[in-house]
């Protein structure tokens, strides 16, 4: 069946697709460029840093109890700072339903050479999370960027817990309204919910994470760039602006344009509306086609920001020719399925993207069905 391609979409749409989704009225002409090419130990550097950090307080608000830190090597760096600066002291249990959790759980027992308990579940479901040992620190995901599963909540999380919650929120921040008293580390980098630029992750300690770094000195050799304490005392000054290494002043000025967007709309709770709205919209398209489907089949853990999908009869060929198509026609990029994850499409539903290019995106998602069936 030959199906004629939809009208093209505006230019502002070729950012509509893909976890680095800018935000609408984004252009390197706007940003500010006072910072840029001075030293990020200037005045104006540490200035801009500390305004990076304030913004991400106020639009994830955030309480005072918890610090924000910019360190380096996006949220798997932030993430295994984590790890390797916290982990050893008491036991541990990993959840993993994808492959970042998978990661981490490679990280625990290969690199730090640790015997964590590990609950895992497929792609599409979630582990048994009444399962969880809250006597161990617990590290999870809290979105699957690669499942399209997500925690329904945290009232799983003991509030009497004697470990530690280790929480890579890297797609959940920004559009999940999270229990911050019941989260101990997160991380995430500003690539995802914000459509930044990569290289940088962003740290969250609460207080019985600092208790902790005060308390514990790990047994293995630690990276300069992992290094929180200096003569058993925390750094304050990371946690002002002062990074570990030099950022890229570039990459902060593009995470505060969409900060100050995001406050110029409502701040957060704007971002979580914007991100309802879109993954509403996705479902009339999944709805209205049986040849799409949830690879989350249970729609109370299914992400509303990296929502993946199944195409009915497809393999891993026939979805990189979907793609391929797509992209070819500036309609849609990178919506192929993470490369570990089954076979899929992955539509990214950021508060960055605007519904009216998401609900676009259907008839070109049939033209590329076709298209791809007849190859």
């Amino acid at each position: 069946m030959t199906i004629a391609k939809p009208a093209r979409l505006p230019a502002r749409a070729h950012f509509s697709s893909g976890p680095c989704a800018k935000p609408p009225g984004w252009s390197p002409q706007k940003l500010d460029t006072a910072a840029m090419g001075r030293s990020h130990r200037s005045t104006i550097g540490k200035a801009r840093l500390a305004h990076c950090i304030n913004l991400m307080r106020e639009t994830l608000a955030l309480p005072d109890t918890h610090r924000i830190a910019i360190v380096p090597a996006s949220d798997t760096g932030a993430f295994e700072m984590a790890m390797w600066t916290m982990l050893g002291a008491r036991g541990i249990t990993m959840l993993a339903w994808e492959s970042f959790g998978e990661g981490w759980v490679t990280d625990a027992t290969k690199q730090l050479r640790l015997d964590p308990k590990i609950l895992r579940a497929p792609y599409g479901a979630l582990p048994d999370l009444g399962a969880v040992d809250w006597t161990d620190d617990v590290l999870f995901t809290w979105n699957g960027t690669t499942s399209g599963v997500v925690v329904p909540n945290g009232d799983w999380i003991a509030d009497d817990r004697a470990g530690l919650s280790f929480v890579d929120a890297t797609s959940a921040v920004f559009a999940y309204e999270l229990p911050w008293d019941k989260i101990d580390v997160a991380t995430f980098s500003w690539q995802k919910l914000l459509g930044g630029e990569g290289a940088h992750g962003v740290l969250i300690l609460g207080p019985r994470a600092v208790e902790r770094l005060e308390s514990h000195t790990p047994t293995w050799p630690l990276p300069k760039i992992f290094r929180l304490m200096s003569k058993g005392v925390l750094g304050e000054g990371l946690f002002k602006g002062e990074t570990i290494n030099t950022p890229s002043m570039l990459a902060v000025e593009d995470a505060i344009f969409a900060l100050e967007w995001a406050k110029s709309i409502g701040g957060g709770a704007a971002l979580r509306a914007r991100t309802l709205a879109n993954a509403a919209a996705l479902d009339a398209i999944v709805a209205a086609r049986p040849w799409l489907s949830y690879l989350a089949t249970d729609p109370a853990v299914r992400s509303i920001t990296s929502v993946c999908l199944n195409v009915e009869g497809a393999d891993g060929g026939f979805i990189k020719r979907m793609a391929a198509l797509l992209e070819a026609e500036d309609a849609a990029y990178d919506i192929a399925g993470y490369r570990d994850a089954p076979a899929g499409l992955r539509i990214w539903c950021g508060g960055t993207v605007d519904t009216a290019d998401i609900e676009a995106l259907g008839p070109w998602l049939d033209w590329a069905y076709a298209n791809a069936k007849s190859a």
